[in-house]
């Protein structure tokens, strides 16, 4: 089975745009959003929700009134002031279970919490899996590697060999979890200072995991001085440039109609993003 992730160093360089259009192109394909703490690309393939589970990860401890002494020792020694009037704050509770392990009458117990949900839904095309992280839960790698494990349990039901994850913003746990074990990471970037700097970051996160990349510059024309700079950056890391995509405001008006943008432009981009999917369909055939 081959999974592709596409990923950035940064927000806004039009990763899901391009993942939403990659979804429109693939014939034979399960497509995962795994960004879990900001999940959009429902906003492009407007899914229609099939099954809805919940995520269970973590702890957070309960006080049980009718033991308790009140003391006040797990008041004074939560590091995190999670406990006020003999009362656990959930959102400010790390789930640590010091005050559980101090209480001397046993008053305090870990439970576990409910972290966020997933879902599995149908879209125009294809199925995708997505997932919603609750408010302040701190699980959202394992919640996605959750999602990518029931993604390559729908494509084996639907006998489908080839997996499309948009993935997290940045180089954090949920990007290590989105990565690991992928067959192929594209790299969406744009020619700005921070933009080339996250994508050296992400760049050595694949490194790291023996993932090999492909880097697509989108909005290349905005700077060319910056983009030559990334250029010639992935020649000497032998990371091959696969296109360049010029700014275009089809992207945002794709976006605000709820359909990729190759559905919705039939200019000089639509071909760019075209070309881009056939290199990586390519890549991924190999």
């Amino acid at each position: 089975m081959k999974e592709l992730v596409v990923l950035s160093g940064k927000g806004g360089t039009g990763k899901t745009s391009i993942v939403a259009s990659f979804a429109a192109l693939a014939e034979n394909k399960v497509l995962v959003d795994c960004d879990v703490d900001a999940a959009d690309l429902n906003l492009i393939l407007q899914p229609v929700l099939r099954e809805e589970h919940e995520f269970w990860s973590g702890q957070v401890a309960v006080i049980n009134n009718d033991r308790c002494t009140q003391c006040g020792l797990c008041h004074e020694r939560c590091h995190f002031q999670a406990i006020s009037d003999y009362r656990v704050n959930p959102i400010s509770c790390e789930g640590c279970g010091f005050c559980s392990y101090i209480c001397p009458v046993e008053a305090i117990t870990m439970q576990e919490t409910m972290a966020g949900r997933w879902f599995i839904s149908d879209t125009g095309y294809g199925t995708l899996v997505h997932a919603r992280l609750g408010i302040a839960q701190e699980n959202s790698g394992k919640l996605v590697a959750a999602v990518r494990e029931q993604a390559r349990h729908v494509a084996k039901e639907q006998n489908v060999d080839c997996i499309i994850s948009d993935g997290p913003p940045g180089i954090g746990c949920p990007v290590i979890s989105s990565l690991s074990g992928a067959t192929l990471a594209l790299l969406v970037t744009e020619p700005t200072l921070s933009g080339i700097h996250d994508l050296e970051r992400v760049l050595g996160v694949c490194s790291h995991f023996s993932v090999p990349a492909m880097v697509c510059i989108n909005k290349f024309d905005i700077n060319e001085d910056n983009t030559r700079r990334i250029e010639e950056y992935c020649r000497n890391e032998e990371v091959k440039v696969v296109t360049r995509i010029p700014f275009d405001n089809a992207f945002t008006e794709a976006m605000v109609s709820g359909i990729p943008v190759v559905e919705h432009s039939r200019n000089g981009v639509s071909g760019q993003v075209k070309s881009l999917w056939a290199e990586v369909y390519e890549a991924l055939d190999k």
